[in-house]
């Protein structure tokens, strides 16, 4: 199978939905005899005869336009399976990367476990996912250090009109970039960035009490 139709093949189940028998039962399921069914709400995924339901709660939901931090996971002869933090994988194509890459030879370009900074530029009714690198900034990443906090808090981070984030980048002088899937590259100096990290914690952490900006504005200027 290839990776187009391995991006195919998921599905969206309820909890108590018959998945199938006679398979290996993994996580977020249930077996009655050899019947397996579905023990949440999430997406089926099937793999060397194992079956799991991966939760759909507290996971990033794929739109269109949202930059996201990716990881390659599989690559086939004419694009590559790209691990966005989601219950969907995302299938990024060889004529939505910034090179010209011949049909077979992706693999000279990303790698299993490369970061790459892409946006999502399609997702239809079944959550099926597509990627581009075509737009101004995306691009395979190098160097810096990446993190991870939930998706949901990514807004927070941000601020109000980038305020909060930008206040991060001016104090410690790093590059930043958060994506929309709660994945962060960072890039500076050693100190500089696990200055930037413990602030970012703490965002997260706190995101619901209130002073929070004035909080870590004092964080930031006693270090």
């Amino acid at each position: 199978m290839d990776i187009e139709e391995k991006h195919r093949e998921r599905e969206i189940v309820l909890p108590g939905e018959f998945l199938g028998e006679n398979l290996k039962p993994g996580t977020g399921v249930y077996n009655e005899g050899k019947q397996i069914y579905s023990a949440v709400f999430g997406v089926k995924s099937v793999r060397a005869n194992m079956i799991n339901v991966i939760p759909l709660g507290g996971r990033y939901i794929p739109k269109i336009n949202d930059c996201l931090i990716g990881t390659i996971t599989e690559i086939g002869p004419s694009s590559w399976l790209v691990d966005i933090n989601s219950p969907y994988p995302a299938l990024l194509h060889v004529t939505e990367s910034p090179w010209r890459v011949d049909f077979g030879e992706a693999a000279k370009f990303l790698n299993i476990g490369d970061a790459v900074l892409v946006k999502v530029s399609s997702v239809d009714e079944t959550k099926k996912v597509q990627v581009t690198m075509k737009d101004m900034g995306l691009r395979k990443i190098t160097g810096g250090r990446l993190i991870e906090i939930a998706p949901s808090k990514i807004p927070r981070l941000i601020g109000k009109g980038g305020s909060m984030i930008s206040m991060i980048k001016k104090s410690t002088k790093c590059r930043i970039f958060a994506g929309q899937n709660g994945r962060i590259w960072l890039e500076g100096d050693e100190p500089s960035i696990n200055t930037a990290v413990t602030a970012i914690k703490k965002i997260e952490n706190e995101a619901h009490t209130f002073g929070l900006t004035d909080a870590i504005s004092k964080y930031l200027e006693g270090k």
